[in-house]
């Protein structure tokens, strides 16, 4: 058992069923925390209610049961928090640290990009709101220095928010608080001490540090897991088509999803129950084993003769 205790967590967005790539980022998370002897909890990031679908939170809990992956305690339902992502808001615009915007993203839509993709805020609206204008977001400001941090699989990172991201979104145009704000103030609320998510995510890291930083919040260990792709080089998303976890051959599944991880059963294991097979798991559990590199999802190579969990 760890001195401190392990509090690790899963978080997905309800916006419909787990794929394998959930699948994937749920089952590192859940063997991270079970091997530490830690609790596993579950949250759902419904923050941004209009693409959320109806349903899709009872649908994914009792996927992550068919599957073997019992969590502790209660679920937290984000839409449910607007209160304490208030007061965070608060303590920011308190010590100066967010600021109004009235920038539109047809304005930014000239900005710079960073190798992710995302605009790089120029500063329009940093010292002041430009003339006639109405603020519609809430930034924070980011300083001109590398954020540096340890990643348990992809080593020592480090990035420097102002030429790389730029004052980032707290609050949204449309009233929503951003998802960077309400992750930092939940993983404080739940006392986690371990992250375990994957691999799109990484680079919010550094966001989120900065906002734990100001806001006088623990900053807990992070690691990211590969990403899985499409056949077209595509992470596994709603957006790019993925279809939802199997019902039917879930074992197969989830010995992908081991295999993804650096983790692969051994050949004796082929046939054996849920409980052996995450059992050997968490037993042979190390996190530095799991690659980085991105993996394809490829259903066909699945044995198709494996009983369900």
């Amino acid at each position: 058992m760890n001195a401190v205790p392990y509090i690790g967590r899963f978080a997905p967005s309800p916006t419909g069923p787990l794929h394998f790539g959930s699948l994937v980022a749920a089952v590192a998370g859940w063997l991270d925390a079970r091997a530490a002897g830690g609790r596993w909890l579950v949250r759902m990031e419904d923050l941004d209610r209009p693409r959320c679908e109806p349903g899709a939170a009872d649908i994914i809990l009792r996927q992550l049961e068919a599957y073997g992956l019992a969590w502790d305690g209660a679920v937290l339902v984000q839409s449910q928090r607007d209160d304490a992502y208030a007061a965070a808001l608060d303590a920011l615009k308190e010590s100066g640290a967010a600021y109004p915007c009235a920038c539109t993203r047809s304005q930014l839509a000239l900005a710079p990009r960073n190798h992710e993709g995302e605009i790089i805020y120029p500063g329009t609206c940093r010292n002041r709101l430009p003339a006639g204008a109405i603020a519609r977001a809430w930034r924070v400001r980011v300083p001109d220095l590398n954020v540096r941090f340890h990643d348990r699989i992809h080593g020592d990172l480090q990035q420097n928010l102002a030429h790389e991201v730029g004052d980032f979104i707290v609050k949204r145009a449309d009233g929503l608080f951003a998802y960077q704000l309400a992750v930092v103030v939940d993983d404080a609320f739940q006392g986690i001490t371990h992250v375990v998510r994957g691999a799109d995510l990484l680079w919010n890291t550094p966001r989120q540090i900065h906002l734990q930083t100001l806001l006088g919040l623990p900053i807990p260990v992070y690691a990211h897991v590969p990403l899985i792709t499409n056949a077209a080089g595509q992470k596994l998303s709603k957006q790019t088509l993925a279809p939802a976890l199997p019902e039917t051959g879930r074992r197969a599944a989830l010995t992908q999803a081991l295999a993804a991880l650096g983790h692969a059963p051994p050949a004796d294991l082929v046939g054996a129950g849920a409980e052996e097979l995450l059992t050997w798991v968490v037993a042979h559990w190390q996190i530095e084993n799991v690659p980085t590199r991105p993996a394809v999802a490829n259903p066909a190579q699945a044995p198709d003769n494996l009983p369900d969990l």
